[in-house]
């Protein structure tokens, strides 16, 4: 078969991320991270990274595995608050933060996939987001400038995947996989489920194969919850 994107595993998929990259995660908290990459990412013990992620994951768990080990030089994300050692990192000077409004994070990621350099936008206007920023008005509102993300390798973790690339998500999963699919020089996609090509209905289709570089088969899910909230008495 051509086009053949499977590979045996995570650390196949990440053996040539080098010190210094820059990675783009995906996933909504804990929900939809590619927790086998990640893994891989920590054996691998590559450093000086700039990740950029919705989220910080916690501690002993996502990019918080990542932060226990000293690789990542600097986070650009947009949701950080469940995580202890990445306060102490960021109040120590160990470790350099870029807090993004969570729809500016994502758009700036969905552009880069597109090719789309820059883009105006009414968050953050008169705040500290647009300080240092070009800021214009259209229509009779002020809107900043706000330049598109790239990585050098996206990792995305998705439901279903085949052996072209491409990927399902399931519900929550998909909020930042799919533009962070799109805006990696090389993606790579850890998945529940391989399954033959051509069983993925083309409107089903949530990322087409034509960005996925690599693609494995995932194992040992926990889908940890962030904060578990439960009615009293229940």
């Amino acid at each position: 078969m051509g086009f053949n994107k499977i590979v045996s595993g995570a650390d196949e998929a990440v053996k040539d991320i080098p010190n210094g990259a820059t990675l783009a995660l995906g996933g909504f908290g804990l929900c939809g991270i590619p927790e086998n990459t990640i893994a891989a990412l920590v054996r691998l013990g590559v450093k000086g990274l700039t990740c950029i992620s919705n989220n910080a994951g916690v501690d002993g768990f996502g990019i918080g595995l990542m932060l226990e080990k000293r690789q990542v030089k600097k986070m650009i994300s947009s949701y950080v608050g469940e995580n202890k050692l990445f306060e102490q990192l960021l109040l120590s000077g160990e470790l350099e933060v870029e807090l993004t409004p969570q729809g500016t994070l994502a758009e700036k990621l969905r552009a880069g996939g597109a090719g789309i350099p820059a883009f105006f936008t009414a968050t953050g206007v008169g705040t500290l987001v647009a300080e240092g920023k070009e800021v214009r008005e259209f229509d009779g509102r002020k809107y900043v400038m706000e330049r598109a993300l790239k990585a050098d390798f996206a990792i995305v973790k998705a439901w279903k995947g085949d052996a072209m690339g491409n990927l399902v998500y399931r519900k929550t999963a998909r909020n930042f996989n799919p533009m962070i699919a799109t805006a990696g020089k090389i993606t790579i996609a850890e998945v529940e489920e391989i399954v033959p090509v051509g069983s993925i209905g083309p409107e089903e289709v949530h990322t087409p194969g034509i960005y996925v570089k690599r693609l494995f088969l995932g194992k040992n899910y926990e889908k940890r919850i962030e904060r578990k909230t439960v009615r009293a008495g229940v």
